[in-house]
């Protein structure tokens, strides 16, 4: 345990723990998840409506961009509380489920999706990146030795991309079976 630091600003505090979404309980980190996963689907949809043509390149970069303030809020945080890792800090999660997620970006189909296609679109890649961030193979475990909120937030991001890297060709084959079979997700 660190010694306790400065106090962090409120809006580290808001942001480190996704706005509160980290002091639910139990399993802080899955509830961080889900709101994380909500408020990535608001911000696609309102980007979306918005019809802008730099909105794509928004929100490719937008898991980067929340990355970076993830990495800023928890090591303010961090450094006020002296705890390495607190359960409460959830930014992370949101960062790592942004980044599993955008893959979902990529994969265009020609009809409306139906609910039930989007929700087995959406649960694939949270369910993944829950497995990833809760088993941390490999590069994940080692991402946790970094430094302050850098370690805090990388071993979500490495667990996102790599949850991302299997839910793309998942989320391209659900894609082609609406095209293929639109009375299967009725």
């Amino acid at each position: 345990m660190n010694a306790v630091g400065s106090p962090a600003p409120r809006i580290a505090w808001w942001i480190a723990t996704g706005f509160g979404s980290g002091y639910l309980r139990p399993a802080p980190g899955t509830w961080g998840t889900f709101a994380g996963l909500a408020a990535w689907l608001l911000l696609v949809i309102g980007m979306g409506a918005t019809h802008w043509r730099l909105t794509p390149h928004l929100l490719y970069s937008a898991p980067l961009a929340l990355t970076l303030l993830a990495v800023w809020a928890a090591d303010r945080v961090v450094k006020e509380t002296g705890q390495k890792d607190p359960s409460f800090i959830v930014a992370d999660e949101w960062a790592g489920i942004w980044f599993a997620l955008t893959p979902l970006l990529f994969t265009v189909t020609a009809q409306p999706q139906p609910w039930l296609l989007w929700a087995a679109r959406l649960v694939a890649p949270f369910l993944l990146f829950r497995l990833f961030d809760i088993w941390k193979p490999g590069p994940v475990d080692a991402a946790q030795r970094l430094p302050g909120g850098w370690g805090v937030v990388m071993d979500d991001v490495l667990a996102g991309l790599l949850a991302g890297l299997l839910a793309w060709p998942l989320d391209r084959w659900l894609g082609a079976q609406s095209l293929l079979h639109p009375g299967m997700w009725r």
